[in-house]
């Protein structure tokens, strides 16, 4: 039989420093993996193989297949999260506001992704079929799918010079040449003359023909697209009045475009001129249970509930006396709207930087919040102790709904995809936002475990090669021995000769 003291009394101190640097040279290499798989992706790579590879070998198979086909809508529907991207409602100019940040900070504010959404928006929303023919629109139906911002300005100035009325260049004249808002809305009455012409003259006969219903949408689309970046322009430029007539004609005008949000256009005006009254009108009417939510809907209903309260609120006279109906139904509000976007309070409480809000936004994720924190951060801070009630409470959520990735309090479950998505919205500069925070995979615990335990014995096995040689035989002598027992008793148990034909065959 094979002698076990024999064999671990040849082995060197050499051998002790190779296996145990080779072991956390490894444990290493494989920490690292996991590290930067784990950042990438959000799991542990060996937790992954575990349960899509080993498991159902082990037995698992089988069970998850008659899941799957019993529950085949229920799995499938599980499997594939919904994270819808929504224009934001508040997009800033890319001439007059996202430019002046690149060429400030060098730094790209919008990212190739968000980008590429817009043109898909364009595309969509500014032509149609009819536009086959035109060389202005031809023009522009190529500008829009241009990459090159020169490149888009030139093509623009192109269609201008093939047709004068061509709404749709002066649009992205307006959006991405010029460098202040004063020129913007400039060139969007410019356009808007053109629109509404447009508009009027494809009213009238957009039931001659499904080309003429076509011509008469893209018409509405670009119409409404001028006079709500008008809108914008008076809102930024001090005009809130007119702001906030123009808003209110549109959604009177167009009542089926509540895709497009613009109530909450109406919503931050209203605010800046501290109409309160006017805010919970607009809030009756779009916060209702058949209605989508948003960050804007959810934080300005806590906002105005919270201003009641938050002048005199204390935590400390509070937890003695307990929460009157009116503090009651403020934090139950704030506690709403942390449950939709837990990202936003951090944000309004300055405890993470803003940056400008992308052109499109993730509802309920980090990117909603920026986008909503930049324009309403103001009217926080304007009502008194609305950031001190909600600094007390808003964290007061989250044991509501200790796992919100299984289970939801007054919505739906948070969405798992909105991380990935919002890393594609954001530029690289900004650290994204991850609700629920995630913890360490144990895989990674363990590997950084036994990469530094095998390094200290490398370095103590360097360093002290004859002490370190006596501990390892002895510790391998340790786990050897119930073995050399059981063989022992095994041979005193069977014939020597059975041992023998039984190693021949």
């Amino acid at each position: 039989m094979f002698d076990s003291a024999m064999f671990v009394n040849t082995l060197t101190p050499k051998f002790y420093v190779a296996l145990t640097g080779t072991s956390s040279l490894i444990s290493g290499l494989i920490l690292i993996f996991e590290w930067w798989y784990f950042r990438k992706y959000g799991t542990s790579f060996i937790e992954q193989v575990s349960l899509n590879h080993i498991s159902p070998w082990i037995g698992g198979g089988d069970s998850s297949n008659e899941n799957n086909n019993g529950n085949g809508n229920t799995a499938s529907s599980q499997s594939v999260p919904e994270c819808k991207v929504w224009r934001n409602p508040l997009n800033l100019f890319r001439g007059s506001e996202y430019n002046r940040f690149l060429w400030a900070t060098t730094k790209e504010p919008l990212t190739y992704y968000d980008m590429n959404l817009s043109a898909q928006d364009h595309q969509t929303f500014f032509t149609c079929e009819a536009d086959t023919g035109r060389p202005e629109y031809e023009i522009m139906r190529t500008a829009w799918r241009e990459r090159n911002t020169q490149a888009r300005i030139k093509a623009a100035h192109g269609a201008i010079e093939k047709n004068s009325d061509c709404a749709t260049a002066y649009i992205l004249l307006a959006e991405e040449e010029s460098s202040t808002i004063l020129e913007s809305e400039k060139l969007f009455k410019q356009a808007h003359k053109v629109a509404e012409a447009n508009y009027r003259k494809s009213l009238a006969s957009q039931h001659q023909g499904v080309v003429q219903e076509s011509v008469h949408r893209r018409d509405t689309n670009v119409l409404i697209y001028i006079r709500r970046r008008l809108a914008m322009c008076a809102r930024k430029l001090g005009r809130l009045k007119e702001a906030v007539k123009i808003m209110r004609d549109l959604i009177k005008e167009f009542p089926l475009i509540n895709v497009l949000n613009i109530h909450e256009n109406l919503i931050e005006v209203l605010l800046e001129m501290q109409a309160y009254a006017d805010v919970q009108a607009v809030l009756a009417k779009y916060d209702d249970i058949s209605l989508p939510k948003s960050a804007t809907i959810c934080y300005t209903a806590a906002l105005l509930k919270s201003r009641s309260v938050s002048e005199k609120f204390s935590p400390e006279v509070a937890s003695k006396r307990g929460l009157s109906t009116a503090e009651m139904n403020a934090v139950e509000a704030i506690h709403r709207a942390v449950e939709f976007n837990p990202h936003v309070p951090k944000y309004l409480l300055e405890m993470k930087s803003l940056i400008l809000p992308p052109e499109h936004i993730l509802k309920r994720g980090d990117s909603e919040a920026i986008a909503y924190s930049f324009f309403h951060l103001q009217h926080w801070k304007r009502v008194e102790g609305a950031l001190n009630l909600l600094h007390c409470t808003w964290e007061g959520t989250f044991r509501m709904i200790p796992y919100p990735l299984e289970k939801g309090h007054l919505f739906y479950p948070y969405p798992t995809c909105t991380e990935s998505a919002d890393r594609e919205l954001l530029p690289a500069f900004h650290e994204v936002s991850v609700y629920p925070k995630k913890e360490l995979p144990f895989f990674i615990l363990f590997t950084a475990g036994l990469c530094s335990f095998t390094a200290v014995l490398a370095l103590l096995t360097h360093q002290y090669p004859e002490p370190m040689g006596v501990v390892a035989k002895t510790v391998v002598s340790w786990v050897y021995f119930p073995f050399t027992y059981i063989v022992d008793k095994v041979e005193a148990v069977m014939p020597t000769n059975l041992l023998h034909q039984l190693s021949r065959i």
